[in-house]
């Protein structure tokens, strides 16, 4: 039997995974135990999990792989700087210490946070490092219920690369082009979230649902920062943005295109303006997406696409793919983002190092993404005793008549049931659940449940039978990756 434990931390959503005979046992995000939004720090926690769900202490797993290769990245990190100079030389300063100390020698640091976990654990043998992208790809495919398919792969940035296209067929991947950094599609979009003033690496998503309330009337000047070739790849013009060398995603010539300094989200209201950049960000995403998705789909002759990185993440760009029929089929991976990695790199080290065969499962691999914690009621029943909480149980029957009888009457409800989700989308078992057919819900849930902005969407769930009578779909959608117009006949 053999046990791989994947890694993925230190820059955001740190995570752990266990594979077992190439079986995905167990996967979860450190930020659901230390409740740190996109904790970026060792995964104690999830590890901890992982090797409990699956009965094993440390000693007992047999590799252990991380999901990117340090080195080329702090190859990355001097070579942009040395480009750059003397630019960037205050970040340079900042970076230096912290990569000398923890990030370079990340083999020696990981060793000792595994000895948390087992005293005795000295085997620096088991530890191996991923491509990060390729661990991204393999998040995406090796999963996938494909047996061949083309993955497009986008985020912000492994190690040099930005965006990746790779064939995988069976058991092996092949990566067959990329993009480098600086020119970046995540990065583009992470400098408009910075502009609109939402929090870089964390805040895009409300720059997605922001987007539909504006109108793309700056898509023109967008444009004029990044090079759209008519095969999506792209190049951005540097003298717009400060990331690669300074403290702040964009500068002064980005902030005079635009008209407007960077929203200060303290003390400065979302405007219309706002939601204007939002929009045409966003339709320019889309554009890329699309344009590299049909160039991929024209050049391989492939059916099927799988898709992983931050970039999957934003699934009205995803919807769009699927609305344009590029591809019969398309599956992205729920933990899409760097959680991920650690999935994809254990799978990678299985399938591609190990030569391991792989065995397509006509749904998927990933479980309905329900691969991290549960409680059992006598556990659940413990625990609101141990903290006066008041409460009543009910038979099954009962439990879902009442649930309805709430929902209808516009109540809120929190669902806690199963295994809990890994990645960042709730999928009924940790959710918040109201009703769609309520005017008042999406504010109340924002402003009074979960206390943030009013204009954040809420996923829909549907009968699968029922999908085609609401949206203008008619495919698969279990992880909330994908989104559909409404049919007009509903929108009243």
């Amino acid at each position: 039997m053999s046990k791989i434990l994947g890694i993925s931390a230190f820059y955001h959503d740190s995570a752990a995974t266990m594979l077992i005979d190439g079986k995905i046992i167990a996967a979860a995000q450190e930020e659901r135990f230390t409740r740190k939004k996109h904790d970026s720090g060792y995964p104690f926690n999830a590890i901890e999990f992982v090797l409990k769900y699956s009965k094993l202490n440390l000693n007992e797993v047999d590799q252990i792989i991380f999901f990117e290769k340090p080195f080329l990245k702090f190859e990355r990190l001097l070579e942009t700087f040395v480009a750059f100079a003397p630019r960037g030389f205050k970040q340079f300063c900042r970076a230096m210490p912290v990569w000398l100390k923890e990030k370079l020698f990340q083999k020696k640091y990981i060793l000792n946070e595994l000895k948390r976990h087992e005293k005795n654990f000295k085997d620096q043998s088991k530890i191996f490092f991923s491509d990060h992208h390729l661990s991204h790809a393999a998040s995406a495919f090796f999963p996938s219920p494909f047996e061949e398919a083309v993955i497009l792969t986008a985020d912000g940035v492994g190690e040099w690369a930005t965006t990746t296209v790779a064939i995988g067929r069976g058991n092996k991947l092949d990566v067959k082009k990329e993009i480098l950094f600086p020119h970046s599609l995540g990065l583009l979009y992470s400098a408009f979230t910075y502009y609109t003033g939402f929090k870089v690496n964390s805040g895009e998503y409300k720059l997605m649902g922001l987007a539909p309330y504006g109108n793309p009337i700056y898509k023109e000047k967008v444009k004029k920062l990044i090079d759209i070739k008519d095969d999506g790849s792209f190049k951005l013009d540097q003298k717009y943005f400060n990331y690669a060398t300074g403290l702040t995603m964009t500068n002064d010539n980005f902030h005079n295109l635009f008209g407007q300094k960077p929203r200060n989200a303290q003390d400065e209201n979302i405007t219309q303006f706002h939601m204007d950049i939002a929009a045409s960000i966003q339709e320019v995403t889309e554009e890329i997406m699309i344009k590299l998705a049909r160039s991929i789909r024209n050049e391989y002759n492939i059916n099927n696409l799988c898709l992983a990185g931050g970039v999957a993440l934003n699934c009205v760009a995803n919807g769009k793919i699927l609305k344009e029929k590029i591809f019969d089929n398309i599956w992205i991976q729920p933990a899409a983002g760097d959680a991920g990695g650690s999935l994809g790199a254990a799978l990678a080290l299985w399938h591609i190092e190990n030569n391991n065969e792989r065995i397509v499962n006509s749904n998927d691999d990933m479980k309905g993404s329900y691969l991290g914690t549960e409680f059992n009621q006598e556990q659940i029943e413990k625990e609101l005793i141990s903290i006066g909480a008041k409460f009543e149980t009910f038979e099954y029957a009962d439990l879902i008549n009442n649930t309805s009888e709430y929902l209808s009457n516009e109540k809120a409800i929190g669902w806690f049931q199963g295994r809990m989700e890994f990645g960042p989308r709730a999928l009924g078992a940790r959710s918040i659940l109201g009703d769609p057919r309520s005017d008042k819900m999406q504010k109340n849930l924002n402003l009074k449940v979960k206390y943030r902005e009013s204009f954040r969407p809420f996923a829909p769930s549907v009968l699968r039978e029922d999908l085609s009578k609401w949206f203008d779909m008619d495919v698969d959608s279990p992880y909330m990756l994908l989104v559909a117009n409404i049919n007009l006949d509903k929108k009243n």
